[in-house]
């Protein structure tokens, strides 16, 4: 019979117990983060996708097309092109593509640039309905980010690709007829030999000796 009331004692204290931790909690400060409305500072060490650095003085960015990055990546993913501007020394950053599906997160094109032009980028939430979407294109976001700091991006707006039509219809019709006179002289060069290579070479008469006198 005692025996029977201490268990029911002992259950009841244990309820009261787990009941006082509740409350506490209950008025306690909250410390969770009501996610996706809010979040939490994202450490420096985090590794996201590689971004460009951006100046944020002048909006430009330090790479300069030195290939490093390309040759130091394990998975191949990183695919960057340039141009040199009419009368400029170096060449400007035009493009820069990330395939992050297959980036390792290893680091290696970070440390080897030179100018250090690549830096991680805190973002994380990441996601997609198919693998395409994570083909970034690191211009675009260089000029995003740009704007969003409220700078002007610099970056492959300074190397216009040259329009290959004639400006004027009389442009156009000199360039046709310089066409028209390269081939036709290319075509008389071609005929020419092919002529003389056509009659048949008479065949060398030996010399008679002297006669004797």
């Amino acid at each position: 019979m005692i025996n029977y009331f201490k268990q029911i004692f002992a259950g009841l204290w244990s309820l009261l117990v787990g009941m006082r931790l509740t409350l506490g909690y209950t008025f306690a400060p909250t410390v969770t983060v009501h996610y996706p409305f809010e979040t939490l500072p994202i450490s420096p060490n985090f590794r996201g996708h590689i971004d460009l650095v951006i100046d944020p003085k002048t909006g430009k960015d330090t790479c300069i097309t030195c290939m490093s990055c390309v040759r130091a990546c394990p998975s191949g993913c990183i695919e960057l092109a340039g141009e040199k501007p009419e009368g400029a020394k170096k060449k400007v950053l035009t493009e820069y593509r990330l395939d992050f599906t297959k980036c390792s997160l290893c680091a290696n094109c970070v440390e080897t640039c030179p100018t250090n032009a690549l830096e991680f980028s805190q973002d994380y939430q990441l996601a997609g309905l198919s693998r395409h979407e994570f083909h970034f294109d690191l211009v675009q976001r260089f000029r995003d980010r740009c704007r969003e700091m409220g700078v002007e991006p610099t970056i492959a707006d300074l190397t216009p690709v040259p329009s290959k039509e004639p400006k004027t219809a009389a442009e156009g019709e000199a360039g046709e007829a310089k066409l028209v006179k390269k081939v036709a002289k290319k075509k008389a060069t071609e005929e020419a030999p092919g002529t003389a290579g056509d009659a048949p070479q008479q065949p060398k008469q030996p010399e008679e000796p002297p006669a004797d006198s």
